[in-house]
C-alpha cells in the first residue's frame, strides 16, 4: 500500500472517530455499549493504519547512502 493511500486511510479512520465521540457523547447509556465496541474497534484499525505509515517513512538499515 502506497503512503498516500495509508495517509488518506488514516485521515478517513480519524473523521469516523471523532464522529462515533460525538455521538457517543449524545447517546444515552443503554444504547452506549454498540458504539463504546465500534469506537474501540476504529481506534484500534486507525493504530494499525499510523504504525503502518510510521514503518513505511523510516528508511531501510541496509539501505544507507554511501
Amino acid at each position: 500500500m502506497s503512503i498516500r493511500l495509508i495517509a488518506k486511510e488514516i485521515y478517513r479512520l480519524r473523521q469516523q472517530v471523532e464522529g462515533f465521540e460525538e455521538q457517543l457523547k449524545n447517546t444515552p447509556p443503554e444504547k452506549r455499549q454498540w458504539l463504546e465496541d465500534k469506537l474501540r474497534e476504529q481506534r484500534a484499525e486507525l493504530t494499525k493504519m499510523q504504525r503502518m505509515l510510521d514503518g513505511a517513512k523510516e528508511p531501510s538499515p541496509y539501505k544507507k547512502p554511501r
